[in-house]
């Protein structure tokens, strides 16, 4: 069974920090790309950042860079990607989705995603 399971969300204020967990399992995961996308209220779901699995090249928004950064700890079954968010803005506010997807980083940036989580909640206080 394939499960893509977040962690981490919740309410911080503007300037904290939050780390986001995903483990992945099911699949062979260390062979697939992964990142994360959000979803604000009323805005459609954009992408936030990725890792690739065969280069751990990071892909991230440009208006993301210097704040968010990802990376991957691959084991036997499972894998678990991270998200750390540093200097929180209300802006940020929104679902993240843990993502994983084949292919290219360019069609994974364009949501072609293989599996989904479930998502989890960020909220930044002003």
């Amino acid at each position: 069974q394939v499960q893509l399971v977040e962690s981490g969300g919740g309410l911080v204020q503007a300037g904290g920090s939050l780390r986001l967990s995903c483990v992945a399992s099911g699949r062979a995961f260390s062979t697939y790309n992964m990142g994360w996308f959000r979803q604000a209220p009323g805005k459609e779901r954009e992408f936030v950042t990725a890792i690739s699995w065969i280069t751990s090249v990071r892909y991230t928004a440009d208006s993301l860079k210097g704040r968010f950064t990802i990376s991957r700890d691959n084991a036997e079954n499972t894998v678990t990607v991270y998200l750390q968010m540093n200097s929180l803005k209300p802006e940020d506010t929104a679902v993240y989705y843990c993502a994983a997807a084949r292919g290219t980083a360019a069609q994974f940036m364009k949501g072609e995603v293989n599996y989904w989580g479930q998502g989890t909640q960020v909220t930044v206080s002003s």
